[in-house]
């Protein structure tokens, strides 16, 4: 799965590289972005699940990442949710020559999603918003 996810990521980034009026910098900056924003919305802003669990319906006040490994913090596979975004921010910013601009653009994007994946965060929702 961890294979399949990169190669996506890495399929997005070429298409994005295909578009004649995209420089590099910009199609490095739009995979960071367009990941961190299916990432936030997929993990953490979706609620319940797509299917019926036996779980008394539990599951529909959470999010993905709330029900991911049944709530265990740090386990392998939040471990690479947490770390894909980091280690694609480190390719973007060097590969836009750390433009001030991109970098601003794409250090909201990391924040974006990796505050909601803290421990401390686990089930709070801010201001109420995805509360029900």
């Amino acid at each position: 799965m961890w294979l399949t996810y990169a190669l996506g990521v890495g399929l997005l980034h070429i298409v994005l590289l295909s578009i004649p009026f995209f420089s590099v910098p910009v199609a490095w900056t739009l995979t960071n972005v367009i990941h961190n924003l299916g990432m936030y919305v997929f993990l953490h802003a979706v609620k319940g699940t797509p299917f019926e669990t036996p779980d008394q319906g539990k599951a529909r006040l959470l999010t993905h990442w709330e029900q991911l490994d049944y709530g265990v913090q740090f386990t392998s596979s939040r471990k690479f949710f947490t770390i894909s975004p980091i280690i694609l921010y480190f390719l973007t910013s060097f590969y836009t020559k750390y433009d001030p601009t991109h970098f601003i653009l794409n250090t909201a994007s990391l924040l974006t999603v990796l505050i909601p994946k803290l421990p401390q965060l686990h089930g709070v929702r801010i201001f109420g918003i995805n509360k029900y």
